[in-house]
């Protein structure tokens, strides 16, 4: 078996040369989905897993625009269209100045599987910009938006391609996309999730992934008659994902007790409260200022500069900041000190010595395609109310989103149960590659 799966990575990282979290994406899961398929006649042979790492389509595209001193600048767009087998393509745009090809290959990958796992009906894709809307003018975030929508708005469409929001991408910049869209198109559809309430949006959308990962956190604690209430919690990252995992955890009776950015991680060991937390989200969405400050203010929390808070003791941890945050050495101190939940609000956050670590370990681990699918879920849910031109209530999007975030668990149950244990990422893989596998062999060799 290893040597069958060797001979696929390799040839596989022949035609995918420097893109190592693309590669590092398509190892992870071809570990687990090819014995699945060797010892399953119906896929055997017929060569699905190669023909889900290609990407349908992939568009590359460049977008000029004018900074507020009048000098031209020019970045790169792309938008990469994974697999449309069950669905129209869903997934994020990514502003941020790493955005490259192997980055959006692996993001886009991966939604293949995350958003089979809602079981609605969306194929996968994602895209961006290496722009970094950070320490820009919202006129000069509103004029990139707008030339990178007036390409991008030829490959999209409500049943062709819907893109959502990721890092860098909010609600200001899906604003800015949305009326671009509207004006070059001249209607009013919903192309974009991640919309305002009053044009279009869905309640919980904003608050959907960060709560779906605490939900799966809750979901897999209660497999050991346990919840998350009382649970000490670690969390990285400050932005929306971090923000509403935070809030959750809290409202479920959970001591969250860091946050963090690229400056470095904070430390309250009073734990982060409401009204702290609503001090963290003035100072990252409103004044769009570095977590540090959060220290200004509260003098008992503590910033360590330039670290990640994995030496914290937990029980539960959260990364919910960026892939490849968490490694072997921080997955150590994470079960050195107590740690036994993770559950990851970021795409792939841990590497593979990390998961290593944790299946070692019997930490309840589960990977980003199955635990921060609420975000695309509600993505989903939003797509649906456009079609019905309707609005659910918060209570009922809330529901929605707490079954679906139930029923990826039960299916990364009946994939992944092994020697009295859940593998909660072979049991995530296997379940998204089955229902995208069912249709591609149904529609034939496109």
């Amino acid at each position: 078996m290893d040597q069958i799966v060797r001979s696929f990575l390799n040839e596989v990282g022949s035609r995918n040369t420097h893109e190592p979290e693309f590669m590092q994406a398509v190892t992870e899961v071809a570990q687990t989905v090819i014995p699945y398929i060797v010892a399953n006649d119906i896929y055997h042979g017929k060569n699905i897993l190669m023909r889900m790492v290609e990407p349908e389509r992939v568009v590359m595209f460049r977008v000029p625009w004018v900074d507020d001193k009048g000098e031209i600048r020019v970045n790169r767009g792309y938008r990469i269209e994974m697999n449309s087998a069950i669905g129209p393509y869903k997934g994020g745009l990514r502003f941020h100045e790493s955005v490259n090809m192997s980055i959006l290959k692996f993001l886009a990958f991966e939604q293949v599987f995350k958003n089979a796992l809602t079981t609605l009906p969306m194929g996968g894709g994602k895209g961006g910009a290496d722009f970094n809307p950070k320490g820009k003018s919202d006129a000069e975030v509103m004029r990139f938006c707008q030339s990178f929508m007036t390409e991008l708005f030829r490959h999209i469409g409500p049943n062709r391609d819907i893109p959502a929001g990721d890092i860098g991408v909010g609600g200001r910049e899906i604003g800015y996309m949305f009326g671009q869209y509207k004006r070059l198109k001249n209607e009013f559809t919903g192309v974009l999730t991640g919309k305002g309430i009053s044009w279009g949006g869905s309640l919980i959308r904003p608050e959907a992934t960060g709560y779906g990962a605490v939900y799966f956190a809750q979901n897999m604690l209660q497999t050991r008659g346990e919840s998350i209430e009382g649970k000490t919690v670690v969390i990285s990252g400050s932005g929306n994902v971090a923000q509403y995992a935070a809030e959750k955890a809290i409202q479920l009776g959970a001591t969250v007790l860091t946050l963090s950015d690229s400056s470095g991680f904070i430390y309250d060991p009073d734990g982060i409260d409401q009204e702290k937390l609503a001090y963290v989200m003035q100072l990252k969405n409103i004044d769009r200022k570095r977590i540090h400050e959060y220290v200004e203010r509260y003098p008992k929390a503590s910033f360590n500069k330039a670290q990640k808070p994995w030496g914290i003791a937990c029980e539960v941890a959260m990364p919910c900041a960026t892939q490849n945050e968490l490694d072997e050495k921080s997955a150590k101190q994470l079960v050195e000190n107590g740690c036994y939940c993770i559950s990851e609000g970021a795409n792939m956050p841990s590497t593979p010595e990390a998961i290593i670590q944790f299946h070692e370990n019997k930490v309840l681990y589960a990977p980003g395609k199955a635990s921060n699918a609420g975000g695309v879920a509600v993505s989903g849910l939003e797509m649906a109310q456009n079609s019905l031109r309707y609005n659910w209530t918060r209570q009922e999007v809330d529901k929605r989103l707490q079954d679906i975030m139930e029923d990826i668990h039960k299916a990364c149950m009946e994939y992944g149960a092994e020697n009295g244990s859940i593998n909660y990422e072979k049991g995530a893989n296997i379940a998204g590659f089955v229902k995208v596998a069912d249709a591609m062999l149904a529609q034939g060799v496109v």
